[in-house]
């Protein structure tokens, strides 16, 4: 916390670079990259009146993006996520009584998403919303009405490639292992995600380097902070998640990734049709 405390002073003092590349912010504290240095930036850089934040997916909020700025700046916040034992272990951990957080058990939708936000006492301008739940992430963000964050941040899927504007057909119950065996097969692609921020209202300013978060800031709220192009801010990950039949990690990389979930359906989200993965 001290040396992250030091290093967000230093990047302070290194606005006008980072205004121009948000990865010059990272560091890590309990994120699982280094996005903790990015989003203090933007808090800092950016001085939200309303200190508050909404995550999704946190597991039991040991490795989150958010934690720090609860934290470090004493924000309110809501954490949600689909597993009960995880949320019981949240609300044992000693933060839930030395910070106001709300911690929930949910298994998000597109249709119920709202409800979860108004009924936990969050509405209207918010400071940061968070979405990384392996699944659905672009139909909930494009669903999500109650609330008006200055800053999102949203998980893409980097397998999908820079080019193509896909994510996963909407499926209520949709769980990244049960869809294909290789946990590669989730989420959306960059490109989808930046044309919908457009239509809600959003820049996109950048991603970080391991190139599983984007970065979107509301148009109202940019200050100086430089518009990114797909082309400009997609960031191909270099991390192997990926599984054999057996459950096993195979540690697949570059296009290998994409070839491993050949023949399986997307949704282009500017030709507005089904196809399937063709590599």
């Amino acid at each position: 916390m001290l040396q992250a405390s030091i290093l967000s002073q230093f990047n302070i003092s290194n606005t006008a670079n980072i205004l121009n590349n948000i990865q010059l912010a990272e560091f890590k504290v309990f994120s699982q990259w280094k996005d903790d240095g990015i989003i203090q930036f933007l808090v800092d850089y950016l001085t939200p009146d309303n200190k508050t934040f909404i995550e999704f997916g946190v597991e039991n909020y040991t490795e989150s993006n958010t934690r720090f700025l609860l934290m470090n700046n004493n924000w309110t916040g809501l954490i949600l996520d689909g597993t009960e034992g995880n949320i019981k272990d949240v609300q044992q951990q000693e933060i839930y009584w030395q910070y106001n957080l709300t911690a929930a058990t949910a298994f998000i939708t597109a249709e119920n998403i709202n409800d979860l936000i108004e009924q936990h006492g969050f509405s209207g301008e918010t400071g940061l919303l968070h979405i990384d739940i392996d699944g659905n992430d672009y139909w909930v963000w494009k669903a999500i009405s109650v609330i008006s964050p200055i800053i999102v941040i949203v998980e893409y899927n980097s397998v999908f490639g820079e080019k193509n504007s896909w994510t996963i057909p909407y499926k209520p119950d949709f769980n990244r292992t049960d869809a294909h065996y290789s946990n590669l097969y989730f989420g959306s692609s960059l490109l989808s995600l930046y044309d919908l921020a457009k239509e809600k209202g959003y820049t996109f300013i950048g991603s970080n380097s391991n190139g599983n978060n984007a970065y979107f800031i509301r148009n109202d709220k940019m200050q100086g902070l430089k518009p990114t192009t797909v082309k400009e801010g997609y960031v191909r990950s270099q991390f192997r998640e990926s599984r054999d039949r057996n459950g096993n990690l195979n540690y697949l990389s570059g296009e290998y990734r994409l070839k491993e979930i050949n023949g399986m359906e997307v949704y282009n989200t500017r030709t507005k049709n089904l196809e399937k993965i063709i590599s």
